[in-house]
């Protein structure tokens, strides 16, 4: 399933992450990042309201094209309720090995999240290529650069405090994609996102 995200993020390296909206409100920032080429949405499942705005993100995507994963997965109960409701893929925050088997074996892609060389190794023994770099801004484009030394078959995400102003220094330190919230949010950080080539103009 590594091959999954390595196609969802072929052309545009920028993922959403849209958490604590209301479903209506999940719907229109999820639509402002389809509209300029992104694939892939994230909506985190911390409570029933954010399972009501994955499901009704879900039903959007269906007509748009549009991929929405669940995020911040952290339970077996949260997993196969997301999926219940169409999530194409799942994140968590951090590396649970029984969430890894639980989502292989349900056949849904995950992005576990590290930050450590050792929760890379065990990720990467357990057949997670493709992990979610968190919290990003506190790790830094270093931290990124200095992992893939010694884990060159790491796919890092990168999330937590990414933004227009510094997402692409992560995809040079060798990120393959990146995780952006509030930006969409606001027209003058997508154009910024515009200018810099990381999703497309207004389609």
């Amino acid at each position: 399933m590594s091959d999954y995200f390595e196609e969802i993020f072929t052309d545009v390296r920028v993922m959403g992450i849209f958490r604590g909206l209301t479903p209506e409100a999940t719907v229109e920032i999820c639509q402002a990042a389809w509209d300029v080429g992104v694939v892939a949405v994230e909506v985190p499942v911390q409570s029933d309201q954010a399972f009501d705005a994955l499901a009704t993100a879900v039903e959007a995507g269906r007509e748009r094209g549009g991929i929405v994963g669940a995020g911040t997965v952290r339970t077996p109960e949260q997993l196969r309720r997301a999926v219940d409701l169409g999530a194409a893929f799942t994140v968590a925050p951090g590396l649970d090995l029984d969430i890894v088997q639980l989502s292989a074996d349900l056949g849904v892609p995950h992005l576990p999240g590290v930050a450590t060389s050792g929760e890379i190794h065990a990720a990467l023994k357990a057949g997670s290529s493709w992990l979610k770099a968190f919290p990003a801004s506190a790790l830094g484009p270093d931290w990124v650069r200095a992992q893939l030394a010694p884990f060159p078959e790491a796919r890092f995400v990168a999330t937590g405090g990414v933004g227009a102003g510094n997402a692409q220094e992560f995809l040079d330190a060798g990120c393959r994609a990146v995780a952006i919230g509030s930006a969409f949010a606001d027209p003058s950080a997508i154009e910024r996102l515009v200018a810099a080539g990381l999703v497309a103009r207004h389609l």
